[in-house]
């Protein structure tokens, strides 16, 4: 029990007619050693006869806190607005308080925090966020109209380096310490100079084919259309529910895949382009669930080819469910919302 659930029971002794022995013997029979001692119950008893009636903690005046002041706070939060990256010591030296009375005012009255700053791809204009927004509705539209159907024929692609090593994460290093033992060291690791690229077309199906291109490999449209019309050969023999059913297509804005001869090979193939907006592997599944997996995958793996790294690849993807690709791109509805309601800024993961 608490302190004052016991002054609450002294109190009902009091009021009882008890004294103070036998208020003692009371506690002691139901309470055991967690009951107030002797001493306590008497300076209580002596309160209550003096007229107290409440059991709460007397206040206590202290010593008036001359630096977390109206005026101090106020002045503390101009100079926060005017420099955010400002540290304590600057801040403290400016208002004359001391670095704790800063420390104060920052968190319990103006309720801030320091974070370290968040990468992302751009920084989007107001013209890139609208186009964010209007994208993400059109796409959002299609996809609630008949979600069995946008699934059933949507395909998409991106491309990605894999590197012969890539080092852990921070947070895939991370290991499980007792009190007192030393933080784990791992030496600093770069990624790679062995690479190759691969050009992934996958849908809610699965993989549909995976290109590899060693390093020094160009990418131009050339090769992007080369690579279209494998996939609708691949979409023929593999897909044939979509044989009679127009592909919606996903692609980024890398200039081979917008270039007007792409454009031309895409309408050839009788492919619906679905919109992308500039600058957004937020709503790109290959971005923000396939490659990231992969990539958790392969970190800390070393390979000394990229035969290696191929076969290691192929038997990721190969071994993953048909439920692993389809929940992948139905995220994208998440997403699309998410944007929307976020006014086109990228969506926090």
């Amino acid at each position: 029990m608490e302190k004052k659930e016991f002054r609450v029971l002294i109190k009902h002794c009091f009021l009882m007619g008890k004294n103070t022995v036998e208020a003692k013997q009371w506690l002691d029979k139901h309470y055991g050693t967690s009951a107030p001692g002797k001493s306590t119950i008497i300076d209580w008893y002596a309160d209550f006869k003096r007229g107290r009636t409440d059991t709460d903690d007397a206040h206590r005046s202290g010593r008036p806190n001359e630096a977390v002041v109206p005026e101090k706070i106020k002045q503390v939060h101009k100079l926060v607005l005017s420099d955010r990256k400002l540290k304590l010591d600057d801040i403290a030296d400016i208002v004359k308080i001391s670095k704790g009375s800063v420390f104060t005012i920052l968190h319990d009255h103006l309720s801030m925090r320091k974070l370290c700053s968040k990468w992302v791809p751009r920084l989007l204009t107001v013209d890139q966020k609208q186009q964010r927004v209007d994208d993400s509705e059109s796409c959002l539209a299609m996809f609630q109209k008949d979600r069995k159907d946008f699934l059933r024929r949507y395909v998409t692609m991106d491309e990605t380096w894999i590197h012969h090593f890539t080092p852990e994460s921070n947070r895939q290093s991370a290991e499980w310490t007792a009190a007192g033992e030393s933080r784990p060291k791992r030496p600093k690791t770069q990624t790679s100079a062995g690479k190759v690229m691969a050009s992934v077309f996958w849908d809610a199906h699965g993989i549909l084919f995976i290109d590899y291109l060693e390093k020094g490999g160009r990418i131009n449209s050339e090769y992007y259309m080369a690579l279209l019309t494998r996939l609708k050969a691949e979409i023929v023999e593999n897909r044939p529910h979509m044989a009679k059913k127009k592909i919606i297509f996903h692609q980024d804005n890398a200039p081979c895949h917008k270039s007007m001869a792409t454009m031309v090979k895409l309408n050839e193939l009788g492919f619906q382009l679905l919109p992308h907006p500039p600058y957004s592997p937020d709503l790109a599944p290959s971005d923000y669930f396939l490659f990231a997996e992969l990539k958790k995958m392969l970190a800390g793996k070393k390979f000394r080819s990229d035969e290696e790294v191929i076969a290691e690849t192929d038997a990721y993807f190969e071994g993953q469910p048909k439920s692993f690709y389809k929940t992948g791109i139905e995220r994208l509805e998440r997403r699309w919302t998410d944007c929307i309601a976020l006014k086109g800024t990228y969506i926090d993961e």
